[in-house]
């Protein structure tokens, strides 16, 4: 496996760097619909990676968020889930939070996670049941165990959670995710309906770094699902997890109705 770790590596790393030759070019743009923001290097990434991530386990599945799902994903027990610029805002408004994000999901289960961020100088790579690393040096989350003072990713905090302390926040919720594996934040929550291509990869990260990583309600989350979607992620210091399912739990529950 991980063999398979650094050829999908690779493949992000081709990719990455098309999108950094890429990024101060004049590009089209548009958006998929209200604030969903896409452009031609999406495009682009997207057919370069199924092209080579195909090839590489060719028996897999395929859900991007740049293709028309086939639901003939779900026969497959090994499926690909990518998002090929994770933070196209930030893509397109030149900073520096974005990356190309892949996993590999076997049995509805990441085991093999990567992200890119060549604007950041950063690769991150994990593999089940074998740990998780940022340009080589090994992660590790952070410790804390009380949930007031926990650093959170976020342009601002709402008045409930004026007791927790905001931290830079990149656009890419998988680089906030790698966050919380590396130690730099304490705690990631979103409330929200979210596609998987967003969170597989992060999710490893964070596992293999010992954060505690579940769904708005703290169940176990699943990958290759019918929807594509999870209701919210919650990564988390392993100290305040607990502490967080409860304090989220109502605002979960006003949420989650579609």
């Amino acid at each position: 496996m991980t063999d398979l770790a650094d050829s999908i590596a690779a493949i992000a790393a081709e990719a990455g760097r098309y999108a950094m030759d890429r990024w101060q070019d004049d590009f089209a743009r548009w958006e998929k619909a209200p604030g969903n923001p896409v452009c031609e290097i999406d495009m682009a990434l997207d057919a370069m990676l199924r092209e080579r991530l195909m090839a590489l386990v060719p028996d897999a599945g395929w859900l991007s968020e740049e293709s028309v799902d086939d639901r003939a994903r779900l026969a497959h027990d090994r499926v690909w889930v990518v998002d090929p610029i994770d933070g196209t805002r930030d893509y397109l408004r030149g900073r520096p939070g974005w990356a190309v994000s892949i996993a590999l999901v076997e049995y509805g289960q990441p085991v093999v996670g990567v992200l890119d961020a060549p604007a950041r100088g950063e690769l991150w790579s994990a593999v089940a049941g074998g740990g998780a690393c940022r340009n080589g040096e090994t992660l590790r989350t952070g410790t804390r165990a009380l949930l007031p003072g926990a650093r959170v990713p976020a342009d601002s905090l709402p008045r409930v959670d004026a007791d927790l302390t905001p931290v830079f926040k990149p656009n890419s919720i998988a680089l906030r995710i790698g966050m919380v594996a590396a130690g730099e934040a304490d705690l990631v929550a979103t409330l929200r309906w979210g596609a998987e291509w967003d969170i597989a990869a992060a999710v490893l990260l964070a596992r293999e770094a010992g954060a505690a990583v579940t769904d708005a309600f703290g169940e176990r989350l699943e990958f290759n699902t019918p929807s594509g979607e999870a209701f919210g992620v919650l990564a988390t210091a392993p100290g305040i997890h607990a502490q967080a399912v409860e304090r989220l739990s109502e605002r979960a529950k006003a949420g989650v109705v579609r």
